[in-house]
């Protein structure tokens, strides 16, 4: 009789009221954030056709079924990842700090490329490598990224007041970031990279 009970209480309580119902499946032990933080190393090391579902369940600690309860598939992980890198690139404000200027334009050429330790050159520049691959979305992040920061590097050089126009400026110094970013890829040493870019520097401010 009290087993009857029981069952009548689980699963015919009245809508909406308090009744102890067992979750209907697994209790998901991951967080989307946490899965883009460590998805995103294994796409800026290997690039998005080469990393596997392998390395990508090996580095975020989560199975195929898990990855596939929270991301549409490779692709939308990838998407998700490079979005997750745009976004926090721009919360780090290099490129917005007050006042604006030249001082901005050179920290974010030394401190953009590489914005997460451990890894080379800029996530979003390594992928433009794989444009005839890539989902469209993630060509579309990246081309809105890069419009935005020429943009952004126009708007530092524009308060400077330059005898060049800002705009060409600016995509000048978009390219020189550009091919920056693809030399971190190499063995370059970190103070061969500073003089570089203090080299431009000297070379923009006069222009």
């Amino acid at each position: 009789m009290d087993h009857a009970r029981s069952w009548v209480k689980k699963y015919c309580g009245p809508i909406g009221s308090v009744i102890d119902i067992e979750p209907m499946g697994r209790p998901k032990n991951f967080s989307r954030k946490g899965v883009l933080e460590k998805a995103l190393p294994v796409f800026w090391r290997r690039g998005f056709a080469d990393a596997s579902l392998h390395e990508l369940e090996q580095a975020t600690g989560v199975n195929k079924s898990g990855l596939y309860s929270e991301f549409e598939d490779k692709e939308d992980l990838f998407v998700q990842s490079l979005q997750y890198y745009v976004d926090d690139l721009e919360k780090k404000g290099l490129l917005t700090a007050e006042p604006l200027g030249w001082n901005n334009i050179e920290r974010f050429l030394k401190e953009g490329p590489c914005s997460m330790e451990g890894q080379k050159g800029c996530f979003g520049v390594n992928s433009m490598r794989e444009f005839a691959i890539l989902p469209p979305e993630a060509v579309g992040i990246i081309t809105r990224s890069r419009s935005k920061l020429k943009r952004l590097i126009a708007r530092n050089i524009e308060v400077e007041r330059p005898r060049m126009n800002a705009e060409s400026l600016a995509e000048l110094v978009l390219t020189f970031f550009t091919g920056l970013s693809m030399e971190h890829n190499l063995s370059s040493s970190g103070p061969s990279i500073v003089r570089k870019i203090d080299n431009l520097m000297k070379i923009v401010r006069t222009l």
